[in-house]
């Protein structure tokens, strides 16, 4: 008996993993790019067309996440009531038009304000997808499946650093200038892929006629069993408001938010300290590339290691270090291949960390709580997105280089580590937990 519910797993994990997976890490990607491709915008003329300066465009950058908070919340909430198919091909199609029309500002202001409603337009995709997967992968996958989600990640900044210098390139074509045609041609896949999740995307294990009667047997009962499992362990029944007010779920916020601040800090401002070695966009943008895929080795390995162990807080706090030491290496190095090179080594960290961080949620949280309390922690941090970008700028702005601000955002990537060693718990707490059936919020 053992052996053949073995085997139905295994089919079945693999089915449903080359089933969403692919399609899933496709949308992320665009995803990505369409939220990130302002930092290539920015070099490509578009501060000069605009009149933005660094403490400008950090604004602008950066409060893509405002939008993304005020929404997140209700955004997962209705995924939760209406089902993923149809909300998430809403978000898709709403953030691609938006997207392109990002090529249409005129000025500081109408740059800002196009950059909040693109928040706005993609909040709750990211929370979505990860509720989504807690209805299809037991808890024992979902470090590797977030880890070839958040491949996306870094993939993206190679792919969006790789093809945005060839299309700053085209300035000029029709009248045109090449930072619009770089919002335009990136905005497209979002809308079509939108389509496609219509078609293909399916809400529930119960309603998919592409898995055969075991698999659905044995996913549905398997998933259902952690969800009782779950609610068993909880000294009192977690409503979506008590989420709100947990003390877990603020901690994994403020996580995310200083490590959200180190990362997009960076992201939306590495292009510019790259152009400062000198050459061509199209060799800057193949420079950036350079650390993201760095980056996405270090994911993988992170992930893999672990699942293996069934560890999460020290993976995430020694890769929260390992992030600190590479930004405060490339801060005292300047625009030199040093940096580069230690920048890589920081994206290791910054994107090891996020695996082991999105499992953390899913061992407390299951139901509603889980869609409001994920959307909270991930729509608190996000807010990391618009202080690290807009700290950055102002730095920039006010000392004439990025050395401070890769001093200041070593320091959240620290910080970040510091409060998972003090609330994080460990895998002996974790476990004790499972035996005793109390509710821990802290080691």
């Amino acid at each position: 008996m053992t052996k053949n519910i073995s085997e139905v797993e295994r089919r079945t994990i693999r089915r449903v993993a080359w089933r969403l997976l692919p399609l899933i890490v496709i949308i992320y990607l665009v995803a990505y790019i369409d939220r990130t491709n302002v930092s290539f915008a920015a070099t490509g003329g578009m501060s000069n067309a605009l009149g933005l300066d660094a403490k400008d465009y950090g604004f602008g950058a950066g409060i893509f996440f405002l939008g993304y908070f005020l929404f997140e919340v209700p955004s997962n909430l209705f995924l939760e009531e209406i089902g993923a198919r149809r909300w998430i091909a809403r978000i898709m199609i709403t953030w691609g038009l938006m997207a392109g029309a990002m090529a249409f500002a005129q000025g500081p202001t109408s740059f800002v304000i196009m950059r909040f409603f693109l928040g706005v337009a993609e909040a709750g995709f990211f929370p979505g997808v990860i509720l989504y997967f807690t209805y299809w992968f037991p808890k024992t996958y979902r470090s590797r499946v977030l880890s070839t989600l958040y491949l996306a990640v870094p993939v993206a900044n190679a792919v969006t650093a790789a093809i945005s210098g060839a299309l700053l390139g085209l300035d000029g074509a029709l009248g045109i200038a090449g930072w619009q045609w770089l919002y335009l041609v990136e905005a497209a896949p979002a809308v079509l892929l939108g389509f496609v999740v219509l078609r293909y995307l399916t809400d529930r294990p119960e309603i998919a006629n592409w898995l055969k009667p075991d698999e659905k047997t044995w996913l549905s009962s398997t998933i259902e069993a952690e969800r009782q499992t779950l609610l068993s362990r909880q000294s009192r029944h977690m409503t979506l408001w008590r989420t709100f007010t947990d003390l877990r779920v603020l901690s994994l916020a403020m996580m995310y938010f200083t490590i959200v601040s180190a990362t997009y800090g960076i992201t939306f401002f590495l292009p510019q300290i790259v152009k400062g070695l000198g050459g061509s966009d199209v060799r800057t943008g193949l420079l950036t590339a350079a650390p993201y895929l760095v980056g996405t080795v270090g994911l993988l390995v992170w992930s893999w290691s672990s699942d293996k162990t069934k560890e999460r807080k020290w993976h995430y706090i020694i890769a929260c270090l390992l992030g600190a030491a590479g930004l405060a290496t490339a801060g005292y190095y300047g625009s030199t291949l040093t940096a580069l090179v230690a920048v890589a080594i920081a994206t290791i960290g910054l994107y090891g960390c996020k695996a082991p961080f999105w499992t953390m949620p899913s061992e407390f949280l299951t139901g509603t709580a889980a869609a409001g309390g994920i959307a909270m922690i991930n729509s608190v941090g996000n807010l990391g997105g618009f202080v690290g970008p807009f700290v950055v700028g102002w730095i920039k702005d006010s000392t004439g280089g990025f050395a401070n601000a890769l001093y200041f955002l070593a320091a959240c990537a620290v910080i970040s580590g510091i409060l998972a060693f003090m609330t994080a718990p460990s895998r002996k707490t974790a476990a004790a937990d499972v035996m005793s059936g109390v509710t821990r919020v802290s080691t």
